[in-house]
């Protein structure tokens, strides 16, 4: 059964200034012509109702980098990050949200990238929260652990995790309106309760709880990137920064109460570059 679904998340809770209303208008008329077709899907085992026709030939080939990446995705999962890339797709001949464009190449240089991450996040943080088999760092609470992701555009790395760990409460930021739309739309057309997005720049948010991990991706420096979001950072929590070729320059420029613990290599399936993931916390005083 094919219905048309369209929901103007990006119309709530947000100042009604001339510029942020000139653009989350312009994200209404687009996303009203280009409702998608979508698939009803009644016993969806993660709750979500309707989902956009996934591109089905890829579904191989994020099957094989999930296996070479030691990663088991749920048949629900394959199908909204597939059903996510095309969200991409097709929002992009109308708005900028990522520089890659074809969608071959966006499966390798989103998905997979994007992916590649999380095991090293699940050894890090664990089920809910549970850190009984990944040493300090992690909550030992039964609350959900909760991921930042600082400049996320079209929420990459964000709702990549959100889709792949439910259990992960994952906050998208970006300065630019129409990117959080963006998120705000995936987070409903593919029924994902645990992902928000807020239209901010990062230093201008704020949260009483604080977040167990604060990651980016092609961000900002270093020291930038810990100077902006150390408020929103909880007292144990960790940087995880998303990075090409390890930045040992960028270290001189880190605040003095701050220190990277470990550089982790990363390779993506299919990627033929350099990656690696930047740990970093706070210095004990």
């Amino acid at each position: 059964m094919r219905v048309a679904f369209v929901a103007f998340v990006g119309l709530i809770a947000l100042p009604a200034t001339a510029a942020r209303g000139s653009i989350l208008v312009q994200t209404a008329v687009f996303a009203l012509a280009h409702a998608p077709s979508v698939v009803l899907h009644p016993a969806h085992d993660k709750g979500c109702l309707f989902m956009p026709e996934p591109f089905d030939p890829w579904m191989p080939r994020l099957r094989e980098g999930a296996d070479a990446l030691g990663l088991t995705l749920s048949d629900a999962a394959q199908r909204q990050l597939l059903a996510y890339l095309a969200m991409i797709e097709r929002w992009n001949k109308a708005y900028n949200l990522t520089a890659v464009r074809d969608p071959s190449a966006m499966l390798t240089h989103h998905l997979l990238d994007s992916l590649s991450v999380v095991p090293s996040l699940r050894r890090h943080l664990g089920p809910c929260g549970d850190s009984s088999a990944v040493g300090a760092g992690a909550s030992a609470s039964d609350e959900p652990a909760r991921i930042l992701d600082v400049g996320s555009g079209a929420g990459l790395p964000g709702v990549v995790l959100a889709i792949v760990e439910p259990q992960w409460s994952v906050t998208c930021v970006d300065a630019v309106g129409k990117k959080a739309v963006f998120v705000r739309q995936v987070a409903v057309e593919l029924g994902l309760p645990n992902l928000r997005a807020l239209h901010a720049r990062i230093e201008q948010v704020s949260d009483e709880s604080g977040f167990d991990v604060v990651t980016s991706r092609a961000f900002a420096s270093l020291g930038d990137f810990a100077s902006w979001t150390s408020h929103l950072l909880k007292p144990d929590g960790r940087w995880v920064a998303m990075k090409g070729r390890a930045p040992d320059e960028e270290r001189a420029g880190l605040p003095p109460d701050v220190n990277v613990f470990h550089v982790e290599p990363l390779t993506v399936p299919e990627l033929d570059a350099q990656r690696c993931l930047v740990w970093m916390q706070r210095r004990s005083m």
